[in-house]
């Protein structure tokens, strides 16, 4: 058996490499696995996103590929070694803890779990041709850019999540369609209510996106109802999938205690889980921000609650 590392880092976007940062400059030398057999992938969703324009310190924007690329640069200068390697599984039931990766068993006295959340899609081709190219699912990230503003745009789904999406969105669009395939929607009253009131914000009920239309860039949808099987097209500047996330949490189902969407459960306003000695940071335990300064500043605290429990903890 190889020795027994300091932490273990699952995941390598915004909230991994903070807590990679702090970890390598505490001195406790990091081993990060960049992937995982969890539905993400190495990076985070930053890889997939073309322009990031909120993220501090970057007046004029960044790529999300160079902000990753940049994150990882700044881990290995500070000694964070990397792997890029799923995670086939752990066991969390006794110390060392023991992550499986390619076969071979690594050990560690701490684990981070960083491995975030993925983006629940339509599923359609188009989508994918045209992600990043109108298409997004995530209002707060890029719902301001110049190509969506005073632009007709539609948001796919029936939550919370899409109508706060569609009322952030309304603030730049000339109008905001929201497509849902019920004539319920499961949003709250009063986001239903607000989304209603808002005369930028139309609704399309019993109908889905059958084909997101554009070559190099969104042109419009065709839209089919469910019901009458009625099928047209719709010109729109921008598609905005918001019919929710799931956090990438399937190898630590029965391991560490998760919520009722599977995310991981964190305690109080720490990054403690229900296992002595694990943490988890990022989305993978956030459903409610998801931000990258959000996943990082939690990759910050991760990293100082890791060397505290460590230090405590120290045979």
């Amino acid at each position: 058996m190889s020795t027994v590392e300091n932490v273990i880092i699952i995941g390598s976007g915004p909230a991994g490499h903070t807590a990679a940062i702090y970890t390598a400059r505490a001195n406790l030398r990091p081993l990060m696995f960049e992937g995982f057999s969890t539905g993400g992938v190495p990076g985070g969703q930053l890889m997939i996103t073309t322009e990031v324009e909120n993220f501090p310190g970057f007046p004029t924007g960044i790529s999300g590929p160079e902000l990753m690329t940049a994150l990882r640069t700044q881990s290995e200068k500070f000694g964070t070694r990397i792997l890029t390697q799923d995670v086939e599984s752990v066991d969390l039931s006794a110390r060392p803890f023991k992550v499986v990766s390619d076969g071979q068993t690594y050990e560690a006295q701490a684990l981070i779990i960083a491995t975030g959340a993925s983006a629940r899609y339509i599923g359609i081709d188009s989508e994918k041709r045209l992600m990043n190219r109108g298409v997004s699912a995530c209002a707060t990230c890029d719902g301001a850019l110049p190509v969506f503003r005073n632009k007709e745009l539609v948001v796919v789904g029936g939550g919370d999540s899409a109508m706060e999406e569609a009322s952030f969105l309304a603030r730049f669009a000339s109008k905001v369609t929201i497509v849902h395939r019920r004539a319920e929607f499961r949003a709250s009253k009063i986001m239903v209510d607000r989304a209603h009131s808002n005369p930028k914000i139309a609704f399309e009920l019993d109908a889905v996106v059958e084909e997101i239309l554009g070559k190099e860039q969104v042109t419009g949808v065709r839209l089919k109802n469910v019901k009458t099987g009625k099928v047209w097209e719709k010109a729109v500047a921008g598609v905005f999938v918001a019919i929710g996330h799931s956090p990438n949490t399937s190898i630590f189902q029965g391991k560490v205690a998760l919520d009722e969407k599977g995310y991981v459960q964190t305690r109080g306003k720490s990054t403690y889980t229900s296992v002595d000695g694990v943490f988890a940071c990022g989305d993978v335990q956030d459903p409610t921000y998801r931000q990258a300064i959000s996943a990082a500043g939690s990759g910050c605290q991760a990293a100082i609650d890791t060397e505290r429990w460590l230090e405590a903890h120290a045979h």
